[in-house]
């Protein structure tokens, strides 16, 4: 199989890359925005194709065409305000697709925008085959396997301090500082806003750690996919709590109607923490999610499941649905075909060897 890696050469994209060329049968060419032809080093033995591709060029289409793909994998972000011009220009090539978008309106469109050109190709198309909602589905439908109702999704991501930050990601958090989007509170929709609602989370290894607000497709996403659910919430927690009142105290003044673009500041923000912060924080990284509902017999059930990643690899797990879907698609064990989100695809025994290869631990209490 041979498969194209869009933003290849970035934070997400090269750790595709290194992972994915420990798989036997796969051809990878990494691709930039930049002019990059040749080949690139991704770590020990893992020599890798490069080449350039722009997505916002109107040669998108033709230079797709000219890198023949089977798979394209979809790494260039921030996906929010982006358009479905790359899933459609794969498919159009009759490729696979598959995408670490996080944003929420990205994925939960995403179906209604490519699933007619993906069937008409015969190729599967999916989005969001990341953490939310790749892992995270995975984690709800199998501690919950056994219960009669489930009644609350909490969801917390906790990234270490020292741990590599993409400026795509850097510029998705700080544009939705202080902006308002709905959650399912309480079985309604409520309004809250990026970077606000602190709440204190634990973590196994990590200890307690504040977490604020984010919008993420899990929040539209699960209340149709958990009939009768009555709560579903999200909220990152960052290790050094200077960060988040920093963040609490842009996003109260957005609120307040202050013009701050701090999303286009994003890269020298970034490097700024680099000097500045991160000698105070650690390299580990955490998430867990907790359930709430109705045993099939009937009694009141608690369950919380944590995923703990030391040295640094926290940014492993954002790549780990899209490894599991590629090499799934290799394989031949996909037969899905048209657009969907990444739900239901993968299991969270099928992520357990990932974990072990990056020495992740996982508990449920």
């Amino acid at each position: 199989m041979r498969i194209i890696v869009i933003g290849g050469l970035g934070n997400f994209g090269a750790r595709i890359c290194r992972r994915l060329a420990m798989e036997p049968g796969l051809e990878l060419v990494a691709t930039g925005r930049r002019p990059v032809s040749g080949t690139a080093f991704f770590g020990p033995k893992s020599l890798i194709s490069t080449a350039a591709l722009d997505i916002d060029s109107p040669e998108l289409q033709p230079r797709l065409a000219q890198l023949k793909p089977d798979l394209v994998i979809h790494c260039a972000g921030p996906y929010q305000g982006q358009d479905y011009r790359v899933a459609l220009a794969a498919c159009a090539e009759g490729a696979h697709y598959l995408d670490l978008s996080d944003g929420r309106d990205f994925v939960t469109d995403f179906r209604a925008n490519v699933h007619t050109d993906a069937l008409a190709a015969g190729v599967l198309a999916v989005s969001g085959a990341s953490t939310l909602p790749g892992l995270s589905t995975a984690v709800v439908d199998q501690l919950t396997a056994d219960w009669a109702r489930l009644d609350s999704v909490q969801i917390a991501i906790a990234p270490g301090q020292q741990a590599p930050r993409g400026e795509a990601t850097i510029k998705a958090v700080f544009g939705y500082a202080g902006q308002a989007f709905k959650r399912w509170q309480a079985g309604r929709w409520a309004t809250v806003y990026g970077w606000q609602d602190l709440r204190r989370f634990t973590f196994a290894e990590l200890g307690q750690r504040w977490g604020a607000a984010c919008d993420v497709p899990d929040l539209a996403l699960f209340p149709a996919r958990y009939p009768g659910v009555r709560e579903v919430s999200f909220h990152a927690a960052l290790e050094l709590r200077i960060q988040h009142l920093g963040l609490w105290l842009v996003a109260g003044l957005r609120r307040l109607g202050l013009p701050l673009p701090i999303a286009r500041n994003a890269g020298r923000l970034n490097r700024l923490a680099n000097v500045l912060l991160d000698r105070f924080g650690s390299d580990l990284g955490g998430m867990r999610v907790r359930l709430k509902g109705q045993h099939g017999d009937g009694h009141p059930v608690e369950r919380t499941w944590h995923l703990t990643a030391p040295d640094g690899n926290g940014p492993e797990i954002p790549c780990m649905a899209t490894v599991l879907l590629a090499c799934k698609l290799a394989r031949g064990e996909l037969t899905q075909t048209g657009a969907m989100p990444c739900m239901g695809l993968l299991t969270l025994d099928e992520f357990a060897p990932e974990f072990e290869r990056w020495g992740f631990v996982q508990q449920v209490v």
